[in-house]
């Protein structure tokens, strides 16, 4: 996730559905579809925490999409983050209830295209005028074996938002390094208990990766034929893991509560007014806007292991894509360039604080809103991204992270154990991904 990219890491499950998750059967690749010039569209877009911003714009694009398009009609369902998997899914294996055009996050992007799910749209692409503006980083987020299956939505990184009053009231500031994060969030907690002094889940797989990479520490690492080994396991990764599964206990985030939340739980605490700090991304903005918090927070990129880095954020982002088996290819196409299209980024920047992946658009959006700075920053300090590799989607449905976290959390497991447990599952979908390959 979109992820997640702004992808929000899912709920934990009962390990009998982990099992079932793991061993489910590949997706078979859907039948092409054709050309209708008219009829009804389709479209699953991700549901946000606040959505009303959201879905404004887009009513705005389907509008502008309708007026051009004559016998055309678009009809848009809003799916969870977390069921994604499932829902993407049994569309791609029945394309007859399966929507023309989805939004994806850029982690799926590798996994889809295996699965034979989105529709190759290079040339369409390359031809559309705006194209040749998109970030380099965003436009390879839809690109596979050179060739493009869809248009990048917006680019989304990860930083610390903070209260500014809870701050000022205990006389802290803002934290410049992961040792001072953690001794900060225990101040808080400890003279306001009714707070978390950092928000954080077991279930939040993009808040613990900038830990394990500021450590020095990785997923996984590429022998250079595109083959993955597991890294959660090496020393580096370890000690970051170690950092912040600290972070889950009574002196801060209790794993009682803490341990089942993800990335968009601990967005809705933060601005609920429950916690001193989180990590969120830029693309939550308008939900922090819309809770307890408005005018009573700030916000700095997340600190690295040493004092004055920024640590590396997850490269994330949503994309548009067409299903291979829409019966609207053109149509389909246009509808994804309105959706994400210079007009509708630039809306979205305004209503949702989604990063553009236009850089001329960006820019201008930066200049409009000073509270992008700190993402900004993020992404020049440099980013990270899962392994490119259809097997991520299956780890990541496999809550293959989530359940690491939540057995060190819990006591179930130490560090070490948990993440050498986590590595195995790691290569085994690795394996069986090259396998299929």
């Amino acid at each position: 996730m979109k992820l997640p990219a702004r992808i929000t890491a899912p709920v934990a499950l009962p390990l009998a559905v982990l099992v079932l998750a793991a061993c489910a059967p590949q997706t078979s690749a859907p039948a092409a579809g054709g050309d209708e010039k008219t009829g009804t569209l389709r479209v699953w877009l991700f549901q946000e925490v606040a959505n009303q911003p959201k879905e404004k714009v887009v009513d705005a694009a389907v509008a502008a999409f309708e007026k051009k398009h004559p016998g055309a009609d678009v009809e848009v369902e809003y799916i969870p983050v977390e069921t994604r998997a499932q829902r993407v899914k049994a569309a791609f294996n029945d394309p007859g209830s399966a929507p023309d055009v989805i939004e994806y996050g850029n982690t799926d992007t590798a996994g889809y295209v295996k699965d034979g799910g989105l529709a190759d749209i290079t040339a369409e692409f390359t031809a559309w005028d705006q194209a040749e503006d998109t970030d380099p980083t965003a436009r390879e987020s839809v690109t596979v074996g050179g060739k493009v299956y869809g248009a990048p939505l917006f680019v989304g990184v990860r930083a610390l938002y903070y209260r500014t009053d809870v701050f000022r009231e205990l006389g802290l500031a803002a934290p410049k390094s992961q040792d001072e994060l953690a001794a900060t969030a225990r101040k808080i907690r400890k003279a306001r208990p009714e707070l978390y002094g950092i928000a954080v889940g077991g279930a939040y797989t993009y808040g613990a990766l900038p830990f394990v990479w500021a450590a020095g520490g990785d997923l996984a690492t590429e022998d250079g034929s595109g083959a993955y080994k597991a890294a959660l396991d090496s020393d580096a990764a370890v000690r970051g893991l170690t950092a912040y599964t600290s972070l889950l206990g009574d002196d801060n985030c209790p794993a009682a509560t803490c341990a089942q939340m993800g990335g968009n739980a601990t967005v809705t605490a933060f601005a609920a007014g429950k916690a001193g700090m989180a990590i969120v991304g830029d693309f939550s903005h308008a939900a922090v806007e819309a809770g307890q918090v408005k005018g009573k927070y700030a916000v700095v990129p997340l600190p690295g292991a040493t004092p004055g880095s920024i640590a590396p954020a997850f490269a994330g982002g949503n994309n548009i894509g067409v299903l291979k088996s829409t019966s609207h290819r053109t149509l389909a196409v246009e509808l994804t360039k309105e959706l994400a299209g210079k007009e509708s980024q630039a809306a979205l920047f305004d209503a949702m604080g989604f990063l553009p992946t236009f850089t001329d658009v960006r820019a201008a959006a930066a200049e409009r809103k000073p509270f992008v700075k700190p993402f900004i920053d993020t992404l020049a300090a440099g980013t990270k991204f899962v392994p490119a590799t259809a097997a991520w989607g299956r780890i990541d449905s496999s809550l293959v992270v989530p359940t690491m976290l939540q057995e060190i959390a819990s006591g179930r497991k130490n560090v070490r154990t948990a993440a050498g447990d986590a590595a195995e599952k790691m290569d085994a979908a690795f394996a069986e991904a090259g396998r299929a390959g």
